[in-house]
């Protein structure tokens, strides 16, 4: 995944990458482990004015509404991460 583009529009394809997507990918492609739940675009509320406009900036009329998205907070509280505290 070195050296690849950060994927402003949230695809899962491997052409561009961003954030959460590459430690999920990381994590599920060589620790066999899933870290958080995997949502689509069609779960989260698109109601608001401003994110319909940002929708429309980067996808025009044709929502992808069954793309596989992971949410960093879904990362973080994943019940595989443990937190290590240094005393």
């Amino acid at each position: 995944m070195l050296g690849r583009d950060y994927d402003l529009a949230f695809n899962w394809s491997d052409k561009q990458i961003y954030c959460s997507e590459l430690i999920w990918k990381v994590y599920d492609r060589g620790l066999h482990r899933q870290l958080g739940q995997l949502q689509h675009l069609r779960d989260f509320d698109l109601t608001n004015p401003a994110v319909q406009a940002k929708l429309r900036e980067r996808y025009g009329n044709e929502l992808p509404l069954n793309e596989p998205v992971i949410l960093p907070a879904s990362v973080f509280g994943s019940a595989e991460l443990v937190t290590v505290v240094k005393r």
